[in-house]
């Protein structure tokens, strides 16, 4: 087989798993916000391959990382450490509340290390009956047996046999389903300060704080999931740095590697004790090409006014979809923070955001769905006002398709 024109979308259903339902359209390149597909056709993206591209495509930071890196040392195994991922962890290190790092390849990978090392920390302590992981409904923490079944969608876990025991479901923002559950025999409370997949839900400021003294209370860990809201995209380089909440673990991936798999834990070094040499490894984890993009995402993102910049593109974002909803009322509100937001259909289009969805492409705009009844917008952290302005023009125009349908 050779030449573009024999790579079709009917060669997806030939040759791959059916577990994903890929659109039409086949992207061949990118450039910051736009992305051109195989006939040429440009779309603006804001979906960033879900809270993924971090600064977009091609970004010539990111370019430039990973050429210099690609001539010097491309994989070692974790027998040995290398420059990257050192120079990384300082880093992460020194802008966050962590003492320790440990790299992995993907957001349900860090927190599988998490969700092992909260239990091993609370088996080395306290003993075997402290167990128990407290997350929450709608919740997402990966795919992995371990992460979906500590996510709070049944959907994702159910048929795959029995699962893994001792993890619990409180509801998202309500303390007293926290308090109810909690006891001695708690090891960790989960969660993501935005959920994510759930419905761009933010966690109230009351509710996170009070986790937290649930926590201290109980000798439990706070881990926050912030693989979504990580590395710039709520406006501060971690969301749970708005809230004046300290979690001891916090696990980050996506939009650290800005395109390329990474993911990593962070945490204390009292608590990063327990993983003793040989209780966890990854065999790609720590890679020298993944930490060199990551460290050049982390250069551009952690600066002051791009984290300006966030926040300024999230009101443009909201005063665009304010005058779309204002000539076609179908959102009740819009959530999230920063590059981060979800537009909820209101109870008339309700259960319909996967029709928002594929107006947007057939529209030229690149959008994305957090459940049912939200169309979520995860762009670039750095889009331009330009390209706001352009999406949102296209996604009108698929507002306005589905409305009239």
């Amino acid at each position: 087989m050779s030449g573009q024109s024999q790579i079709t979308r009917a060669l997806f259903d030939e040759v791959m798993v059916p577990n994903y339902a890929p659109a039409g359209i086949i992207p061949v390149k990118g450039e910051g916000s736009r992305v051109w597909d195989q006939q040429g056709r440009e779309y603006v993206d804001f979906a960033g391959g879900i809270a993924v591209s971090s600064l977009g495509h091609c970004h010539p930071a990111l370019v430039n990382a990973i050429k210099q890196q690609a001539d010097k040392l491309w994989h070692l195994s974790n027998v040995m450490t290398n420059e990257p991922a050192l120079r990384l962890a300082k880093k992460l290190v020194d802008n966050t509340f962590a003492d320790k790092v440990y790299f992995a390849n993907s957001g349900a990978e860090a927190n599988e290390a998490a969700f092992k090392l909260a239990r091993r920390w609370a088996l080395d302590k306290f003993g075997a009956h402290k167990d128990q992981i407290i997350s929450f409904g709608k919740s997402f923490h990966g795919r992995t047996f371990f992460t979906v079944t500590v996510g709070g969608q049944a959907a994702y876990s159910d048929g795959f046999g029995p699962k893994p025991g001792a993890v619990l479901h409180a509801e998202f923002n309500n303390l007293d389903s926290v308090k109810a559950l909690i006891s001695d025999n708690t090891c960790a409370v989960v969660l993501e300060p935005i959920q994510g997949e759930g419905g761009i839900i933010p966690a109230t400021a009351e509710f996170l704080q009070g986790v937290r003294e649930l926590c201290n209370k109980h000798n439990a860990l706070l881990v926050l999931d912030e693989v979504q809201t990580g590395v710039g995209r709520t406006g501060k380089l971690y969301a749970y740095m708005h809230y004046g909440v300290t979690p001891d673990i916090l696990t980050t991936a996506k939009s650290l590697g800005g395109g390329f798999p990474i993911g990593a834990m962070l945490t204390t070094t009292e608590i990063a004790s327990h993983l003793k040499v040989g209780t966890h490894g990854s065999t790609y984890g720590g890679n020298p090409l993944a930490c060199a993009v990551a460290e050049a995402v982390l250069d551009t993102v952690n600066q002051p006014e791009v984290m300006a910049k966030v926040l300024e593109n999230e009101q443009l974002f909201r005063q665009q979809l304010d005058a779309i909803n204002q000539k076609y009322q179908v959102f009740s509100e819009v959530r999230g923070k920063g590059m981060l937001l979800g537009a909820v259909l209101n109870e008339k289009y309700k259960g319909r955001s996967r029709d928002f969805f594929l107006a947007a492409a057939e529209h030229g705009v690149m959008a994305l769905v957090a459940g049912p009844d939200v169309v979520r917008f995860a762009p670039s952290l750095v889009i331009t006002p330009a390209d706001i302005r352009e999406g949102m023009q296209r996604f009108e125009q698929a507002v306005k398709q589905v409305v009239s349908a």
